[in-house]
């Protein structure tokens, strides 16, 4: 039996820890940027996805994502309710950690995943509806994703392509799912007619430094024990985040005249999504590339909904569709055996058969989760219904979905509102801030 390291087993512990903030760090990034009556609703579903997909995950998903394999396609029950996973290792995913480490670091990843996926039907999906399906996602979309990429056995992991720390698996299905959800959704009440700026711009930064700094945990972390591929995985996460804030920045002013706070913090975003497959298999000037590229490649990919028409409220498919899937052909072009061993040579550096095993991996990520996720949320549409009434949307979904607000303050700084925003809950009015 592989013997538990405790430098390690410490580093897990804390990389998963950040990952998990990481969660709160996006309420906090996509909270600031929805109308201020909208704001409780987006927190609420990602607070609310930690404890929902953490329990989905230790009853079945890790099971069906990192069980013994079927087909390529799927793991097994095995360890459903964790059954057979404890302190001690897993030889096949990480030999120096517990085995119960290793699955709470993947937890993580799970509970992130469609979190992100929020952002694009933000201020319009019912809160039951959001419940049922982030469920059947995880399940039936993130589950075996992630087995076939990462999953001893997994098809996509057999067929060579590489993906260090979730560029398809977090990044382009939760997009493609987000592109899915909205156009069964529909656009939001007032879409390109009524003003839909951000409220609290200090809130999305402060969420977006909150993320810069979990993304350590998230990709450093994924080299799985403490040493030089994570030392390597951390330089190229920032590197790659500090270009690309910079990029999206320069092409934001060339554009429009003017370089904005959001743009800096939507340009790290979209570095960090650019660089998560890569982090782990390329050097940092390489890193530098693919942040300089995506921060400008994302900011394109953000003004074509425009011309295309669909209604992503927070940007999801043009920062983490269009970055995640350059990341994730980046790393085709750009991996080194040198680096990683556990890799491959990228196509510049003699290996081009790489970069297509990337594109079958991107491509197959997409279909499955667009085509679920559409079937998914169009049942939830028929039997639940998947959005608020035009009455609730207007109100807000603060108080039509949760009965409170961000933002409710009287002239003597206590808290005043109505039993009817409430609710007909009269006991929370009157509080005092």
């Amino acid at each position: 039996m592989d013997a538990i390291d405790s430098g390690d087993t410490a580093f897990i512990l804390v990389s998963t820890a950040l990952v998990m903030l990481m969660t709160p760090g996006l309420a906090l990034f996509y909270g600031g940027m929805v109308r201020s009556k909208n704001v409780m609703s987006v927190l609420m579903q990602s607070f609310v996805l930690i404890g929902l997909v953490s329990i989905v995950w230790a009853v079945i998903g890790y099971s069906l994502a990192f069980g013994s394999d079927h087909g390529g396609v799927i793991g097994s029950l095995e360890w459903i309710g964790l059954r057979g996973v404890g302190q001690a290792p897993n030889a096949d995913y990480a030999a120096t950690v517990p085995h119960l480490a290793f699955m709470m670091f993947q937890g993580m990843f799970a509970v992130i995943t469609p979190a992100l996926i929020t952002g694009a039907f933000a201020e319009r999906m019912k809160f039951s509806t959001f419940l049922v399906f982030s469920l059947l996602w995880t399940v039936l979309v993130y589950s075996p994703t992630a087995h076939w990429v990462w999953g001893v056995g997994g098809w996509i992991r057999e067929l060579g392509a590489l993906d260090f720390a979730g560029g398809t698996v977090v990044h382009v299905s939760s997009a493609v799912a987000a592109l899915a959800a909205v156009l069964v959704i529909g656009r939001r009440r007032g879409h390109g007619t009524v003003a839909m700026h951000p409220h609290n711009l200090p809130m999305t930064l402060m969420g977006a430094g909150i993320l810069w700094f979990g993304w350590f945990g998230f990709n450093a972390g994924s080299a799985l024990s403490s040493g030089g591929l994570a030392t390597q995985a951390f330089v190229t996460t920032h590197l790659a985040a500090a270009a690309a804030a910079l990029s999206w920045a320069a092409a934001e002013w060339v554009h429009r005249g003017q370089p904005t706070s959001l743009g800096v913090a939507s340009g790290l975003v979209a570095g960090l999504v650019a660089v998560t497959p890569a982090a782990g298999f390329v050097g940092p000037m390489s890193a530098i590339v693919i942040g300089l590229v995506a921060g400008s490649l994302c900011y394109l990919g953000v003004l074509a909904k425009l011309k295309l028409g669909y209604d992503d409220s927070l940007d999801v498919v043009g920062v983490h569709g269009v970055g995640g899937t350059f990341g994730a052909i980046a790393t085709g072009l750009l991996a080194q055996a040198a680096v990683n061993s556990a890799g491959a040579d990228g196509a510049f550096f003699g290996n081009p058969g790489l970069l297509a095993k990337q594109a079958v991996a991107v491509l197959a990520v997409m279909a499955w989760s667009f085509g679920i996720t559409y079937g998914i949320v169009s049942l939830l549409k028929a039997f639940m219904g998947a959005r608020v009434d035009e009455e609730a949307e207007m109100l807000g979904l603060d108080l039509s979905q949760h009965s409170e607000a961000a933002y409710a303050f009287g002239a003597d700084g206590g808290w005043r509102l109505q039993p009817e925003q409430l609710g007909g809950h009269p006991e929370a009015t009157g509080l005092t801030g």
